[in-house]
């Protein structure tokens, strides 16, 4: 004989005390005349006395630390190496920020030579640039590592990268005028005017 598929969900049912008071009824009228289901349900009922007794074992205390302290340790370049994968976005933007940092800063140093932006009506003496007396320039000035003086008129800005002397009559300049001295004011002065 062939047992209903749903005594078997009965069982289950009775071990976990989810089941209907109809389904228990049912359950213990089909055990009272099926000899292979009345030894299954014993079987199931001697697990579920194993599985309960087996959860009041306890590791030890310290187990987690003596199984940690016995595990390889790892290499200092893995832990590296799983952080950077971890992080990919910080890992681009420190790499970025490395790469143009010293962009930059190689900029800066090879910035170190006399230069002015060419404007007519300037004149330029050792490593200083003149706006003569009675001259108008239109236009921007930029002098990099050397002194400007003004005699005459801008009509436009003025910027003095690493200069030692600015000299400017008032109201000879129309535009802004700017002195930059050092490293970092020379790197926001050339992302001001990058973006």
């Amino acid at each position: 004989m062939k047992c209903p598929q749903e005594i078997i969900v009965y069982m289950h049912e009775f071990l976990d005390q989810e089941i209907s008071k109809e389904h228990e009824n049912e359950l213990r009228q089909h055990l009272k005349g099926c000899e292979s289901c009345q030894k299954y349900f014993q079987e199931l009922k001697r697990t579920e006395a194993l599985v309960q007794s087996t959860s009041r074992i306890t590791a030890p205390a310290d187990f987690t630390q003596k199984v940690m302290s016995s595990l390889p340790k790892e290499k200092r370049n893995v832990g590296a190496r799983r952080w950077f994968r971890n992080h990919p976005l910080v890992t681009a933007a420190s790499l970025f920020i490395l790469l143009m940092g010293s962009a930059m800063f190689s900029t800066y140093k090879q910035d170190q030579n006399f230069s002015v932006t060419k404007q007519p009506n300037l004149i330029v003496q050792n490593e200083t640039v003149i706006v003569p007396q009675g001259k108008t320039v239109e236009g921007d000035i930029e002098v990099h590592n050397g002194d400007i003086r003004i005699e005459g008129k801008v009509n436009g800005d003025v910027t003095v990268i690493n200069g030692h002397q600015y000299m400017a009559a008032a109201g000879n300049v129309t535009g802004e005028i700017e002195e930059v001295d050092q490293v970092f004011e020379w790197l926001w002065f050339k992302i001001k005017h990058l973006f």
